[in-house]
């Protein structure tokens, strides 16, 4: 009698933390979201749109499959979307919620189209890459560094503080694009003539570069995160800054150094963007990956080859809903809403894989 009556106390519904999911039922609940998604909008495709829902993933698929053109487009913006997120997972990994990426990304640029403006054609090509390659470092390593120093000194609210220093990368870039581009309407391409700090192309492409540090990138930031000591260090800072100062570890050092990390491989993207991808400048020229490099890093856990396979998704999502707009003429939000549906479902899954769900029945839990 009395374990009835303790159970009808106990509620109906309870959520537990997992201890551990193995690698199949984690692969197969991401599968069974992204089916729900797709059943999902093609409801919506049907009852909102009128379309054919089948039609539509079509045309979606085409965004990025349909050419070799259009493939290697989507490689270009994977590479960039795909650096900031190994940027990002020293810092994440360490508990530091780092949302300056953006203005880290911005203020690397602006150090790149600087030495371009005022060395193209004074310096020879190699040296003035490796300037280039030198000033988006430093200024995205100084732009980690600021609310770092913040945090380690005077425990301040990392979050806000990056948050915050994405505007002021934003108007220094925007008065600078200003001084630069004097009477004209636009900056337009640096140094279109002499072509200076452009990158050489590789097989008909100038952002094959891009690629090739990105991919060495990942497998380096996966080694530097699970086999070196600061790696290490990273990972115990980020379980407990107690247990972290227990061991030893200097707990303000590790914030340091690790945003200087962040931001200087944010600052490399700046680089890589201006001199392999679009030879000029604007307050837009991270394109808002500075954010979206967030979800890539959570979800992959800091994997970096999980990194990979979920920046290619959210690529794919977003040219498929520019192709959708374009094909059927659709407003820009019906195509996003479509991209975002399949986005929600992928991340809610994320809940089923971190949690389980208890019922009551009786005087027994079921899963």
């Amino acid at each position: 009698m009395s374990e009835n009556r303790k159970a009808l106390h106990e509620p109906l519904i309870r959520i537990v933390k997992r201890d551990g999911i193995s690698f199949r039922k984690k692969a197969l609940i991401r599968a069974a979201s992204i089916v729900l998604a797709l059943v999902a909008d093609a409801l919506f495709i049907y009852f909102v749109t009128g379309l054919n829902p089948l039609s539509v993933y079509a045309v979606m698929f085409n965004g990025t499959f349909s050419t070799t053109m259009r493939f290697m487009w989507a490689m270009r913006d994977l590479a960039s979307l795909l650096l900031i997120g190994i940027a990002l997972a020293p810092a994440f990994k360490m508990r530091f919620w780092n949302v300056g990426a953006e203005g880290q990304v911005l203020m690397g640029a602006l150090a790149t189209a600087a030495v371009m403006v005022y060395y193209g054609g004074k310096l020879p090509n190699w040296l003035l890459y490796a300037v280039m390659l030198i000033a988006s470092l430093f200024a995205g390593a100084l732009w980690g560094f600021i609310p770092a120093w913040f945090k380690a000194h005077f425990s301040t609210n990392e979050t806000l503080f990056t948050l915050m220093m994405n505007y002021v990368a934003i108007q220094i870039v925007a008065c600078c694009v200003n001084i630069w581009r004097g009477q004209a309407s636009g900056l337009g391409k640096l140094n279109m003539k002499s072509k200076a700090g452009w990158f050489p192309q590789i097989g008909g492409h100038r952002f094959m570069i891009n690629l090739i540090v990105v991919v060495v990138l990942m497998f380096a930031m996966y080694a530097y995160l699970r086999y070196s000591k600061h790696g290490y260090e990273i990972a115990v800072v980020g379980e407990s800054e107690n247990t972290a100062r227990y061991a030893g570890i200097n707990v303000g050092k590790v914030i340091v150094r690790t945003m200087i990390i962040s931001g200087a491989l944010c600052g490399l993207t700046g680089f890589l963007i201006v001199g392999g991808r679009d030879q000029t400048i604007s307050t837009n020229t991270a394109g808002g990956d500075g954010f979206t490099a967030i979800i890539v890093a959570w979800l992959s856990k800091f994997n970096t080859f999980y990194m990979a396979l979920i920046s290619f998704l959210l690529i794919f999502l977003r040219k498929g809903a520019a192709e959708i707009a374009s094909a059927y003429n659709l407003n820009d939000f019906a195509s996003d809403i479509i991209a975002g549906v399949i986005l929600f479902f992928i991340l809610g899954s994320e809940f089923f894989i971190n949690y389980r769900i208890l019922r009551r029945s009786g005087t027994k839990e079921v899963r």
